[in-house]
């Protein structure tokens, strides 16, 4: 129990600002959680957080009334059994989220979940820790803030990736969901682990067979299940790397005359601002700080050197500092490419529906974070989706659509914001590669959106993006001799060079009937 007393929870999950503001949404919010697991085990629920008012910690029940924990122990004690019953497979049950609270609601199948509680706070699940009381159970959480200025529901895998959940939030701004996979994106999540070197331990199975989470590698180093210095090797070439560069740092894109410029010394890092004035350092990380964006890396809640911090553990998460010299870097066809890499967040994020998750501390960074927020809601949902089969894919009808050269059109990073980037990818099967042609109005579509020639050009080499769909000119692409015309420009769609390299974009041009013009639905 010593090495779980340091769990005690803290005040919020989501860190997110509190402005003055009236009460948008109800007092009491509706969440509605739904079992479309295909597992006849029982569900429980627990709503456990800070009341936001008091700064005190507690739990709500199923009609959202809070209390506040009391008692507590050395060593701690059992806490009070403050679970709500969930829904059987193929049921739903709805419980109410206080305005006011900020924590997580956990879920767990088959079985209660155990909390103690020490005379400072409450001692969450740590089944990465020896001796937790919770290893072998079957659960998972997200992370919420419901205050006056709204509700922040977030899917989280920083700590591990466990039952698969989609999390939605209605109101103003529509619905809005996070953290579906693509079909069989569970299975696929640990089968793509345990390939790869050094990885497999990370994969969690019950004696029964059942597989209950894959670690994060913090976690998972933590227990010596991945090597402590895993990533020691590409941070250290990536921090000496700007011994003879300037890394530029632009932490807020709403200020973009922000910036801040490092270079490096020996193996300490220092940021100065526009004024030539030294603002921040930092020493090289190790592995684990760069895993939990502490440490080293540790980001204060200032506008300076947490912003910074946290730009920089991003970037060494997803492998682009030392190559991408102005960040953070929002293309996500240039994330891990480094060698080490953090496999865990490459394949948690492949396999996400809208390519966004939060696996690790810093995975907003950029908004690439599996979050939903609405400033008047009216409702929130939690789906726990299939274990097997299941998930967000595109309808049966969706194909890949491959080049002549052998790669295929892909959606960047499975973005589903207009004006996202449409590549040539090695062809995967993801939902970002499954393409459908509507022959009604001659569209090309995937992830529900339509192919389209950026701001109706009609030059070569005008790039190619995905857009809802609108009917006009710029969308419009006709089968013609093995490839797609559009009329409006009078061109084809075009791999640039014939090129093979991944993430080049697509575009328009003459059409030539060259390989580079040539593709196969199907």
């Amino acid at each position: 129990m010593g090495a779980l007393g340091a769990l005690a929870l803290a005040a919020a999950a989501v860190v997110v600002a509190t402005p003055a503001a009236q009460a948008a949404g109800p007092d009491r919010l509706p969440v509605t959680v739904t079992n479309s697991s295909g597992r006849g085990d029982a569900v429980y629920l627990y709503v456990i957080g800070v009341n936001l008012a008091t700064g005190r910690l507690g739990y709500a029940n199923s009609s959202g009334t809070f209390t506040n924990w009391s008692g507590g122990a050395l060593p701690p004690a059992a806490a009070p059994d403050v679970s709500i019953g969930g829904p059987g497979n193929g049921g739903s049950t709805t419980i109410q989220l206080p305005r006011g609270m900020s924590g997580r609601i956990y879920f767990s199948l088959g079985e209660k979940l155990k909390f103690f509680l020490t005379p400072d706070g409450l001692v969450q699940p740590a089944p990465w820790a020896a001796g937790d009381a919770n290893a072998n159970i079957l659960f998972d959480w997200s992370e919420f803030t419901y205050n006056d200025a709204g509700i922040w529901l977030n899917s989280s895998q920083v700590d591990m990736f466990a039952v698969p959940h989609t999390v939605k939030v209605t109101g103003s701004g529509g619905t809005h969901s996070a953290g579906t996979l693509v079909a069989d994106g569970r299975n696929n999540v640990v089968n793509q682990l345990k390939a790869q070197s050094g990885w497999a331990s990370t994969v969690v199975t019950r004696a029964d067979g059942t597989v209950l989470r894959v670690l994060a590698p913090g976690k998972a180093a933590d227990a010596g299940k991945l090597s402590a210095t895993y990533l020691d090797s590409y941070i250290a070439s990536a921090w000496g790397a700007y011994s003879s560069k300037t890394l530029t740092v632009v932490p807020f894109a709403d200020q973009p005359s922000t910036k801040y410029y490092g270079r490096t010394s020996g193996t300490v890092m220092s940021f100065t601002d526009g004024a030539g004035r030294q603002v921040a350092s930092f020493n090289r990380p190790s592995s684990a700080n760069v895993w939990g964006c502490d440490g080293n890396l540790a980001a204060p809640n200032d506008l300076v050197v947490g912003p910074i911090a946290r730009t920089l553990c991003a970037a060494l998460n997803r492998g682009t500092l030392g190559t991408v010299d102005t960040q953070p870097s929002t293309d996500a066809s240039q994330f891990y490419r480094n060698s080490p890499t953090n496999q865990y967040a490459r394949i948690i994020h492949a396999n996400m529906a809208d390519g966004k998750a939060y696996a690790f501390a810093f995975d907003d960074v950029g908004n690439f974070e599996s979050l939903v927020n609405d400033a008047s809601p009216t409702s929130a949902a939690l789906v726990i989706e299939p274990f097997n089969g299941g998930g967000g894919s595109t309808p049966a009808t969706g194909k890949a659509l491959r080049n002549a050269n052998g790669k295929c059109l892909d959606n960047n990073a499975q973005g589903t914001g207009n004006g996202n980037r449409i590549q040539i990818w090695d062809c995967n099967g993801t939902v970002a590669q499954q393409w459908t042609y509507v022959e009604a109005g001659s569209t090309l579509r995937v992830q529900g959106k339509c192919l389209d020639v950026a701001g109706g050009g009609t030059a070569n080499g005008t790039k190619v993006q995905l857009w809802d769909c609108n009917g006009t000119g710029a969308q419009v692409f006709i089968r013609q001799n093995g490839g797609y015309y559009n009329p409006q420009s009078g061109r084809c769609l075009d791999d640039p060079a014939a090129s093979t390299t991944n993430g080049t974009q697509s575009q328009i041009w003459d059409c030539n009937g060259t390989s580079a013009q040539r593709w196969t639905l199907g």
